[in-house]
């Protein structure tokens, strides 16, 4: 394996160190054997054999095991995970031409209430800044009659303007200035020691949590990396959200060609990424790409449409559409008479949904989608009324035709023979994997804390993976 990235970690001079190839190599082995914990790991290099030859007789303790997994292998893994795979490649164990992509969420080493939703910290935030806005219009109030030239626009400007620390900090000592040697009321005196000591640290406060959240609905204050989502092995059925990370991986032939490590619960976003960063680290493209209902969304198939690249994606409404009860539907806005001319659909009540104006979205990855709203004439005493809407007012729709194109074209190659033997085999291919990982090495909760020390864990065993994958393969052909 080529690891002039690792190597190029160490500078030359200092105490000595243990060789970065021993310590990658003890580290895989150790994740093959369901060995995840440094100080484990310590204990392994003193008592079993097979790491005692791994590691040359060499003893590193559990810090410096922690610390080039740490920091060593930080913003590298990636390289070495490819490394990994050109030795696959150049030993024909994958061809890089399937890509079946798959996500699942593993816990975070973080207490599972140590959550901060987005919405409560958006609403605090905008509550405090208006009260400082309050407090701000105050003070003028009381010292305007005093002093007219205190009554400036700026102090009226900052109360009217999208307030953040630095300017309420820059506010404070301006006023502290302005009042200094004058005769201040005790109300004045409050009001600016409050905004000093208790407004300001809390404004700083929820900007440093709005920093962290980002475009994210939650994250924890114990690994601010893990958003809270909602995990299928929840055995207990409780129903808890829990501090977690959606990993994605692609494989062929149960070899894991890529993986990516999403704090967004939802796959779709994660589609995208997932595959840029694969061709960033091979230089090419899969042929196919196959992926369930959950990664079908509009951005997807134009991005896989724009690359050349066959997309065998299932979307939300491929098995329903199949079903007479739901293919025949007339309420069904796709089964609806429209008139391209006037620009209408006609409701099986015969009365017409006119178009009101359009609305256009933006995805976490930046695509724009433009959505269609159209409304019903008036719906007040159609005898159809229960069947064709649950809302209260008029029916109304609102849809993307580019979406009911390109949804109609992956349903026409899904159904293709190629289709069906790619359906086919993404089940087992992908989803086998996760099965190994989860349940033979029993890896079901993150030991490290942060995107960056998680992306490295999750990478390790991914390499892990695929060299116990290969030392299987070899056991076999051994065999026959």
């Amino acid at each position: 394996m080529n690891l002039a990235p690792v190597l190029k970690r160490f500078k030359p001079g200092g105490t000595s160190s243990y060789h970065p190839r021993m310590m990658l190599k003890v580290l895989v082995y150790a994740f093959s054997q369901r060995r995840f914990s440094s100080r484990d790991i310590e204990k392994s290099l003193a008592e079993n054999i097979y790491f005692m030859w791994l590691a040359g007789g060499n003893r590193p303790d559990h810090n410096t095991i922690n610390r080039f997994r740490s920091v060593t292998l930080k913003g590298i893994i990636g390289e070495v995970f490819a490394a990994v795979l050109e030795l696959l490649v150049e030993e024909k164990y994958v061809k890089l031409e399937d890509f079946f992509l798959d996500g699942t969420k593993v816990e975070a080493n973080a207490n599972k209430f140590s959550y901060a939703w987005g919405k409560s910290i958006k609403r605090y935030s905008k509550q405090i800044r208006e009260k400082v806005h309050q407090l701000l219009a105050e003070v003028e109030q009381l010292n305007c009659n005093e002093d007219e030239q205190f009554g400036d626009a700026d102090l009226l400007g900052i109360a009217e303007k999208p307030l953040d620390s630095a300017k309420l900090e820059e506010t404070i000592n301006n006023l502290n200035e302005r009042l200094a040697g004058k005769k201040q009321d005790r109300r004045t005196k409050t009001i600016l020691r409050h905004l000093k000591d208790k407004f300001l640290p809390k404004i700083k406060d929820y900007e440093g949590q709005e920093a962290i959240l980002e475009d994210r609905n939650s994250f924890s204050k114990t690994d601010p990396g893990a958003t809270f989502m909602r995990l299928k092995d929840d055995h207990m059925n409780t129903g808890h959200l829990k501090p977690a990370y959606n990993v994605q991986i692609a494989t062929e032939d149960q070899f894991i060609l890529n993986y990516f490590v999403n704090q967004n619960a939802n796959d779709s976003v994660a589609l995208i990424p997932t595959l840029n960063t694969y061709n960033q680290l091979t230089g090419r493209l899969p042929k196919h790409v196959t992926a369930d209902a959950g990664y079908g969304s509009e951005e997807n198939y134009e991005y896989l449409a724009a690359l050349g690249i066959n997309a065998y994606v299932k979307h939300q409404e491929f098995y329903r559409e199949s079903k007479p009860a739901f293919r025949d539907n007339p309420f069904r806005p796709a089964n609806m008479p429209y008139d391209k001319d006037n620009n209408e659909f006609t409701c099986p009540a015969g009365r017409k949904l006119k178009y009101k104006e359009s609305k256009t979205e933006t995805t976490i990855n930046g695509h724009q989608i433009e959505r269609c709203v159209y409304v019903s004439e008036g719906c007040e005493g159609c005898t159809l009324r229960d069947k064709c809407t649950k809302g209260q007012g008029d029916k109304n729709i609102s849809m993307s035709f580019r979406c009911w194109e390109l949804r109609a074209k992956a349903s026409e190659l899904l159904r293709s023979e190629e289709g069906e033997k790619q359906r086919s085999r993404r089940g087992h291919d992908v989803e086998s994997v996760f099965g190994h990982i989860k349940h033979n090495l029993g890896f079901r909760r993150f030991k490290l804390r942060t995107l960056d020390k998680v992306n490295v864990e999750w990478g390790l065993l991914c390499i892990a993976h695929n060299l116990q994958k290969k030392a299987y393969i070899l056991q076999d052909r051994a065999r026959q």
